[in-house]
């Protein structure tokens, strides 16, 4: 994704939790058929809120750290934070208006 932030275990911290009011995390791995096929939805949805929604990528299998802290166990999951906390979260494939719903919710 080009309008997505990468976070990682070691930056975290700083980019998501201290880093700004609302955000989109995409917990993904490379072998997920099904993060694959959300991808371009978030891509769109990236572009679309430019400015008002960050939108990032955690790959779970090089960040153990950070998918532990939030009990993810099935990707993808998408949690969206509103300053620095949890307030909303999808697990498996959305449609984009149900996302859109949530995007505009963190606004």
């Amino acid at each position: 994704m080009n309008n997505a932030l990468t976070i990682t275990d070691a930056n975290f911290e700083n980019e998501v939790v201290n880093g700004g009011n609302a955000i989109v995390v995409d917990f993904w791995a490379e072998w997920c058929a099904p993060c694959l096929m959300i991808g371009p939805v978030l891509e769109e949805l990236a572009a679309e809120y430019e400015g008002r929604v960050r939108v990032a990528k955690l790959n779970v299998d090089e960040n153990p750290m950070t998918s532990a802290r939030f009990g993810v166990r099935s990707i993808p999951t998408l949690l969206f934070f509103k300053s620095g906390k949890v307030v909303d979260q999808v697990i498996g494939v959305a449609q984009k208006s149900l996302l859109q719903k949530k995007f505009e919710a963190i606004l």
